[in-house]
């Protein structure tokens, strides 16, 4: 995949205002491909003006729906590991 496309996430796991998103990247590496999962969380929220944004800043409060997606996005790689590779006979 080019940089210069724009790729989504292939699972996203909210709570509230807090959300992580997971992005796949394949490679290869001795003509074998390797996938490689990145995980990405962040909050958003409203600001006075009305527009919104995020942050990857999180206030105590946070930290438990934090916990829980980074979780649920933990459970998600792991069990997508071994999916989509070849096993050898």
């Amino acid at each position: 995949m080019s940089q210069k496309t724009r790729s989504k996430p292939v699972q996203t796991f909210r709570a509230r205002s807090i959300q992580a998103s997971i992005w796949r990247g394949d490679s290869k590496k001795d003509s074998r491909t390797v996938t490689k999962y990145s995980v990405r969380i962040q909050k958003r929220f409203r600001k006075e003006n009305g527009s919104y944004e995020n942050t990857d800043y999180f206030f105590p409060d946070d930290l438990p729906r934090l916990a829980l997606v980074a979780q649920k996005a933990f459970e998600y790689i792991a069990l997508s590991e071994g999916k989509d590779t070849e096993v050898p006979v």
